[in-house]
């Protein structure tokens, strides 16, 4: 930001005190070339040698504490800290000692304040002295030691409000420099707000709610279908000291606005349910329902005042979509599906209803492309930040976040400096301190740059801040609570707010996105993945009849695998791609064709059995079986030809036997082809193929068959004829029977049985 305004007409400026600083060190060295030259070499440490910004690194110094962080008349200053002697000899008549001042007048000033090192005679100002000093014997090498200086306000020496420098120094003496010598110093920023102002500056801080990918598209087989999660690692963040319970119990003390992922909300919900963890080739049952429920609990307390901002579900990578997604067919459409079930998700879980009108690239970083995708999908506000969208026309103070950038658009511009503050360590109590002190300090610097209009800066910080993180931005907007330079506001009224005219809108080019955040992305080959494994997915969900339990949980795995989170993650995404894909074909292999053996005909016609199976725990339908001769002139199917196709319905966990009727003409070997299909033609899973032996019998092998079994048949009733005549030759007392007479077919008289071998079927 341009702010140049702020330091007109305060105090010399920066070439004026560098020429008097020249012009003194000028007059004064050949008196410093004497003093070097004789035995009194410490006058010459006290008027500041090259060797000075060095020596004065030789202790470290940790400002732990710093209470209050923006004091007011009356209070009391405490600030408490470490020491730690990082050089080789012992030091001896340490002092802590506190120095206040200079006055700094602009946010540029502070930037160039915090990155100094080392003690610098003549810039840095005098100690307190007296009894504002804390005094050690000695400090041995390798060791530390506590401080704590207590200052009342009044003594600080402060004038005008503004940001004042404050230095914590520590001086000594050496084995080896037997003379006062400041031997470490830590700078920080001290606000100074006496007086009320008649205006202040609109805050609207962003308090992010999003976690990592948890939840796998598996499901259980029960009516409920039980969640799969990859992990239980979400537990840890929601169980009291985790990351995301700490985000909850600070943000509900503070003025600010949640901007929340629905999927972290919808994976907490179902983990207050029964829900299922793998483990290996298995899954086990969660155990952490109290925990679940819990946070939820406090999260639907927590934000029922407040402002909420719905995310796309899954938090979907904008700037990877817009690079390398977009022209992969059907992406666009999944970030609108994220976008549409965002609302829902969050108000049927926190009861509030949302604002979804809001989409967040990585870092606040645009180009185009970036804001065409966040505006495809419904988003009319577009969170960037200020080191992507910088002042070109030469502004002397930060304006107004709310920017119009065309097409009914607008960008919510964040503060870079703010947004950034707190992504160091801050589990370091002495960093944290630090980062504390520069936001409070730039807050009040920008709300005294030269302007008469009002302005609304927004702060989007990190997406998945560390509790560490979480507690110094709480630090930091708990010193703002009194509202003396700045008051809170609701995002949604940020991007209301008022722009000004004289503010960059102009959105810079690809070219200018930077290459680090381009490295992160996405590549081409995960949305062509995401893509397969939509294809496969529509072709599949069409012969369900209860489609609705496959299409929700691939659904939202679809979206999760275009997730923000996997930035620096790309084997783990990689991995989870790879995961969705495979647990959905094997579904899809569950309805499959049986293999068969191969079949042999005898006969001019008969019947082709194909068996198809279905081993998932739904029914299937709008299925077509097709069955392929590949030769029709030796074997044709439904005397039509070489194709046959018969609907397929199976229940779920049963399997059906299709007949197809064929009509041999030929002898020989037929290739059969099976393939399921749906309904629209599309083959669905893999053919099945096996060898129908023909054996046709011909009329004249026929015809001899028939002759044999005439001649067999005359045999058989000559035998029996003759057999019959015997019988009734005997019953006329020896005589004869006549060829004239005719054959009984039954002998009522004779009640005995026929002989052995004799029996006759009629």
């Amino acid at each position: 930001m341009a702010e140049a305004a702020d330091i007109q007409g305060i105090g010399p400026s920066p070439a004026r005190r560098w020429l008097r600083r020249t012009a003194s060190l000028i007059l004064g060295a050949p008196l410093v070339a004497a003093l070097l030259a004789g035995p009194a070499a410490p006058i010459a440490q006290a008027g500041g040698t090259s060797k000075a910004p060095t020596v004065s690194e030789t202790v470290s110094v940790s400002l732990d504490t710093l209470a209050p962080s923006a004091p007011v008349k009356g209070d009391t200053l405490t600030v408490s800290g470490t020491v730690t002697n990082r050089g080789k000899d012992t030091i001896t008549q340490a002092k802590v000692d506190l120095r206040v001042g200079p006055r700094l007048f602009d946010r540029t000033s502070i930037d160039t304040a915090a990155k100094r090192t080392g003690f610098v005679p003549g810039s840095d100002p005098a100690p307190l002295g007296g009894k504002y000093t804390v005094k050690f014997a000695k400090l041995a090498s390798g060791t530390s030691q506590d401080f704590t200086l207590s200052v009342p306000v009044g003594k600080l020496g402060l004038g005008d409000d503004g940001v004042y420098q404050l230095g914590v120094s520590l001086s000594g003496q050496t084995p080896r420099a037997r003379y006062d010598q400041v031997l470490g110093i830590q700078r920080t920023f001290l606000p100074w707000q006496e007086e009320e102002r008649d205006s202040t500056t609109k805050v609207t801080y962003l308090w992010p709610l999003i976690a990592s990918p948890h939840v796998t598209a598996e499901t259980g087989s029960d009516d409920q279908q039980t969640p799969v999660f990859a992990d239980d690692d979400l537990a840890a963040e929601l169980a009291p000291g985790g990351r995301l319970e700490q985000l909850v119990s600070l943000g509900s003390q503070l003025p600010v606005t949640w901007v929340i992922d629905p999927d972290l909300l919808a994976s907490v919900d179902a983990m207050t349910m029964n829900y299922r963890v793998k483990s290996g080739d298995t899954t086990v049952a969660g155990k952490n329902q109290a925990v679940a429920k819990k946070w939820l609990t406090s999260l639907e307390a927590a934000v029922s005042d407040s402002k909420v901002v719905a995310l796309p579900f899954a938090d979907p990578d904008l700037a990877s979509i817009a690079h390398r997604g977009k022209n992969v067919s059907g992406t666009l459409s999944h970030l609108q599906t994220a976008t549409e079930v965002a609302g829902t998700t969050v108000q049927t879980i926190l009861h509030v209803k949302p604002s979804t009108d809001f989409a967040w690239p990585v870092d606040g970083a645009i180009d185009p492309s970036i804001v065409d995708v966040a505006t495809s999908a419904g988003a009319h506000n577009v969170i960037a930040r200020s080191d992507s969208l910088p002042e070109t026309g030469g502004l002397s103070y930060t304006p107004t976040a709310a920017r119009p950038i065309g097409g009914g658009t607008t960008a919510v511009v964040s503060d870079a400096r703010l947004s950034t503050a707190f992504e160091g360590d801050m589990s370091k109590a002495g960093n944290s301190t630090l980062a504390v002190q520069k936001f409070l300090a730039l807050t009040l610097a920008l709300t005294q740059q030269d302007t008469d209009a009002e302005r609304s800066i927004v702060v989007a910080p990190q997406r998945m801040p560390t509790v560490a993180q979480a507690q110094s931005m709480a630090a930091a907007l708990h010193a703002l609570d009194d509202e003396r330079w700045t008051e809170p506001l609701g995002l949604v009224d940020a991007a209301e707010a008022k722009p000004d005219t004289d503010a960059t809108t102009s959105v810079p080019g690809s070219s200018q996105y930077p290459k680090k955040l381009r490295s992160q992305e996405l590549p081409t080959q995960a949305f062509q993945d995401i893509k397969s494994t939509q294809v496969s997915l529509n072709n599949f969900q069409v012969i369900l009849t209860q489609p609705e339990r496959v299409v929700t949980p691939f659904g939202n795995a679809v979206n999760r695998s275009m997730s923000t989170s996997w930035r620096g993650r790309p084997l783990e995404a990689q991995q989870y791609r790879d995961s969705v894909r495979t647990y959905l074909q094997g579904l899809i292999n569950e309805v499959q064709l049986i293999s068969k053996s191969d079949v042999t005909l005898s006969g001019r016609s008969a019947t082709i059995p194909v068996t198809v199976q279905n081993r998932l725990l739904q029914g299937v339908d709008h299925l077509v079986l097709r069955l392929k001769s590949e030769n029709a002139t030796r074997l044709k199917l439904n005397d039509d030809g070489a194709v046959a196709e018969q609907p397929i319905r199976i229940a779920g966990g049963h399997s059906q036997s299709v007949k197809f009727d064929a009509a041999a003409n030929v002898n020989g070997q037929v290739q059969m082809t099976a393939q399921l299909y749906t309904e629209d033609g599309t083959p669905y899973g893999g053919e099945m193929t096996f060898t129908v032996k023909v054996s046709e019998l011909t009329p004249t092998v026929l015809l001899v068959i028939a002759g044999g079994l005439l001649l067999l048949v005359l045999a058989g009733i000559r035998m029996y004829t003759h057999r019959k005549r015997a019988n009734a030759g005997g019953d006329n007392g020896g005589e004869p029977e006549q060829p004239s007479d005719p054959t009984p077919d039954t002998d009522p008289e004779n009640g005995e049985p026929s002989g052995s071998g004799e029996k006759v079927e009629r």
